[in-house]
């Protein structure tokens, strides 16, 4: 994985985790130890979907870039809605308090994706490649411009 994805891997995990930490406090004192439990573990199914969804996006980026905005936007209402199910599946359960679980969960869903937008627009992702030899198809040239000799 190239620096650039893993620091903004990174950038989006640890808020998504201090919020979870921060959420798994206030309900431990709200709710008792099973609040602070299903805060916990909110958070953790959100970087566990969340990051395996941006490593999936890293992959299909570099495989099939065409298909990236798409698999973007399919993936981010995927993953809405597989939280969903797992608010729906757990909320009867006695192995913690499935509202501190809840909230928790929509706080760590709504950090992770702030995070990673501020991550993203402070990247500086070259968008032009700086590496590409002069007169090639990446230079910023067109085979019109070579053969006239006009520069833009």
């Amino acid at each position: 994985m190239p620096s650039n994805d893993a620091r903004t891997l990174l950038q989006a995990v640890v808020p998504t985790a201090a919020a979870g930490v921060i959420a798994a406090v206030i309900s431990g004192v709200v709710a008792g130890g099973k609040g602070a439990v299903g805060a916990l573990v909110g958070a953790l199914v959100v970087i566990v979907f969340m990051g395996l969804g941006q490593l999936v996006l890293i992959r299909t980026a570099k495989s099939l870039p065409q298909l990236f905005q798409a698999m973007g936007l399919m993936l981010y209402v995927a993953q809405l809605l597989l939280l969903l199910i797992f608010v729906a599946v757990f909320k009867d359960t006695t192995l913690f308090n499935p509202k501190a679980f809840a909230i928790a969960l929509v706080v760590s869903t709504v950090v992770w994706m702030a995070a990673q937008a501020r991550a993203h627009m402070k990247a500086k992702i070259f968008y032009i490649d700086p590496e590409s030899a002069p007169g090639s198809k990446g230079s910023g040239t067109s085979e019109r411009d070579e053969k006239t000799g006009s520069s833009s």
